[in-house]
């Protein structure tokens, strides 16, 4: 079958991977197309599979992003017409299922994080299958349209199946070079032209040592502060190897949240927006815990190896809850 996947953010790229792998294991064709906003290119890059990068990011007004999409949309039209595609998937895209509605192209749509409103109420409502962990309760959902059966619910978190074979790259460390006995510490800037952020920005990230930024802004700002024993990698690095090796990590984001919670690594989060189900289940689980004051954190070794205990599932089931067009 043909299958069309579309990435319009940096997760989307490992969150898929293993999924798209798979179809094409199993004899499937796998097009994909991008959009071009922070490191989503440069994954596909390094990953070396063939893409078609489509539009740009609308920033963080909500206008810049209706303008953006816009845009965008009548060019995955024009991409895909004619080319007789089965079925679609995207992790949170918003260009992908109008363009499958107005050519009829079964798809679905998926995410982890039920706040994005404004997302979730075009998504779900075009998409044919709403796909979502069952940390998320139906209810929370069905303002948007979503609602059994095209609403189903997968046991777990995603990373626990893109994580399922990974091992990390030791060579990550390289650049590092940080000392045997020193404590890593890894902070991920927060996604400031996340919409359902309102575009801010958290006060405690100029006081913290900053690792991962997300833009060349971030870059800049983080160089200006002077601080010593701060490295801030110009490109995408291996996030996930990092984070694996890491002692204890900061975020502002999600999915790094997340995968540091699935790889044995503790984990505070600086989230400003609405938590959602997933990180509040993960907060009961003792896996994650929420900083106001950096003296808070805890900044000692964690037992090595840690990254190896850890729940792994299957990427084909959840493939096969992604796609049930499948031949």
């Amino acid at each position: 079958m043909r299958v069309w996947a579309d990435l319009t953010n940096t997760a989307h790229v490992l969150v898929l991977r293993p999924l798209v792998e798979r179809l094409e294991a199993d004899g499937h064709d796998v097009t994909l197309t991008a959009r071009p906003l922070s490191h989503t290119v440069e994954l596909l890059e390094d990953w070396g599979h063939p893409h078609t990068v489509l539009g740009y990011h609308g920033g963080v007004s909500r206008l810049g992003k209706a303008r953006a999409a816009l845009a965008r949309a009548p060019q995955l039209l024009r991409f895909a017409r004619g080319r007789r595609f089965d079925c679609a998937l995207a992790h949170g895209s918003t260009d992908l299922p109008p363009a499958c509605r107005a050519l009829r192209i079964p798809n679905t749509t998926m995410f982890d994080y039920e706040w994005a409103a404004l997302q979730h109420h075009a998504n779900c409502r075009l998409a044919n299958r709403v796909l979502v962990p069952d940390a998320i309760p139906a209810e929370r959902l069905a303002r948007y349209g979503a609602r059994p059966p095209k609403l189903v619910r997968y046991p777990g978190l995603k990373e626990e199946y893109y994580l399922a074979d990974f091992v990390p790259d030791p060579t990550v460390l390289e650049e590092l070079e940080p000392p045997e006995d020193a404590v890593l510490c890894v902070v991920r800037t927060a996604p400031s032209y996340a919409l359902y952020l309102g575009g801010s920005e958290n006060e405690l990230l100029p006081g913290q040592t900053v690792v991962l930024a997300r833009t060349p802004g971030q870059r800049q700002a983080i160089r200006t502060l002077g601080l010593e024993r701060v490295h801030v990698p110009e490109r995408s690095v291996d996030g996930r190897s990092l984070v694996a090796f890491a002692d204890l990590l900061v975020s502002a984001g999600g999915t790094m949240n997340r995968e540091a919670a699935v790889l044995g690594t503790p984990v505070w989060s600086i989230f400003e927006g609405q938590l959602g189900a997933v990180d509040e289940r993960l907060a009961r689980e003792g896996r994650l815990r929420f900083l106001a004051d950096p003296a808070e954190l805890e900044i000692e070794k964690k037992p090595p190896g840690a990254w190896r205990e850890r729940i792994r599932r299957n990427p084909a089931e959840l493939l096969r809850l992604a796609l049930p067009w499948l031949a």
